[in-house]
């Protein structure tokens, strides 16, 4: 059974008070890696659940069998079609789609159309990550809204509020998925035997699952760095298929963690996400220019906003990886 986190706790008992006036569609929002994906698989199962106990699902009724094998006929969960299933998982094929298809969303509407099956009386689609609309899947999905069937409820969770239609936004009841308190956090991945937890808390800015995850690619992290120390050395071929296995937004976001640090060394400031790797740092920021370091920095923001394209990702990253070789003075 999937449970909430401790910091979500006022957020569930605030759902479960205003439970009789809760909107036919919910948007949980908020920062990746906080575990919204989890709140809302939680919430559906304690909605389905024929018997809860105190607003937590019982994990023992044929519902949440049901739910439990994923095969619950009154649970819908639509996300990209072939795309990792786990809150904040790395794509690590760039193969895989990015968009829900307007013919998931046909489907969908199909599927509402016919009688649900719970002793409930209840359906409940989950959307994941929202964002993944594309103007042909979101404006079906509008009209869904616009018009629901009775008995349904539908939960959006999105990581980019602001890539979303406005009159979705309208449709939903939004709900603000927070941060864990600093403190909590380092407390909860102690729990999970996370080493230096404070270090990869700060790394990731707050969000405890991406740190939880990023404990799996640590090795493949360390290999990148062990590249990018290499300043106009680097194999940019090499280095781009480390970086791919990241998923193309967060190799971007680590090249742009990777560069204000360096910034930082080439000024002899303290260093904000690799506190571990100062030395290389301080050694590699002696053969920077700074005006090209500038540039590089700019490029970067705008490889981020075309980052899920599916299109020639890795050769994208190499040709971003030959830009900052070139931030080296030889």
């Amino acid at each position: 059974m999937i449970n909430i986190y401790p910091w979500q706790l006022p957020i569930w008992q605030r759902i479960h008070q205003q439970k009789e006036r809760l909107s036919h569609a919910l948007l949980l929002h908020g920062r990746a890696g906080t575990g919204k994906l989890d709140f809302a698989q939680h919430l559906s199962q304690s909605l389905l659940c024929s018997a809860p106990i105190n607003n937590e699902a019982c994990g023992a009724c044929p519902q949440c069998t049901w739910f439990k094998e994923g095969a619950h006929p009154d649970f819908k969960y639509i996300t990209p079609e072939d795309a990792e299933t786990a809150e904040d998982a790395p794509k690590k094929k760039t193969s895989k789609r990015t968009q829900i298809s307007v013919d998931q969303i046909r489907q969908l509407i199909q599927a509402l159309s016919l009688t649900n099956h719970g002793v409930s009386s209840l359906r409940v689609v989950l959307i994941h990550p929202a964002e993944s609309l594309n103007t042909a899947s979101a404006n079906a999905l509008l009209k869904v809204l616009e018009e629901p069937p009775n008995n349904t409820i539908f939960i959006l969770v999105t990581h980019q509020i602001h890539r979303l239609l406005p009159t979705i936004l309208s449709r939903c009841q939004s709900i603000a998925m927070p941060l864990p308190a600093r403190d909590e956090a380092i407390a909860w991945l102690s729990a999970q035997k996370v080493d230096n937890a404070a270090d990869a808390l700060d790394y990731y800015g707050g969000a405890p699952l991406t740190v939880l995850q990023a404990q799996q690619d640590l090795s493949a992290q360390t290999n990148v760095f062990q590249q990018l120390a290499k300043g106009a050395k680097l194999d940019s071929a090499a280095c781009a298929g480390l970086l791919i296995e990241q998923g193309m937004e967060q190799a971007i976001i680590l090249l742009q963690k990777w560069v204000f640090d360096l910034q930082l060394a080439l000024h002899h400031l303290p260093h904000h996400y690799h506190v571990q790797l100062a030395k290389p740092l301080q050694a590699l920021a002696k053969s920077v220019n700074l005006g090209v370091l500038l540039e590089f920095q700019r490029q970067l923001v705008q490889a981020k906003q075309t980052a899920n394209h599916p299109l020639s990702q890795e050769l994208q990253l190499e040709n971003l990886l030959l830009a900052y070789k070139k931030v080296f003075k030889h």
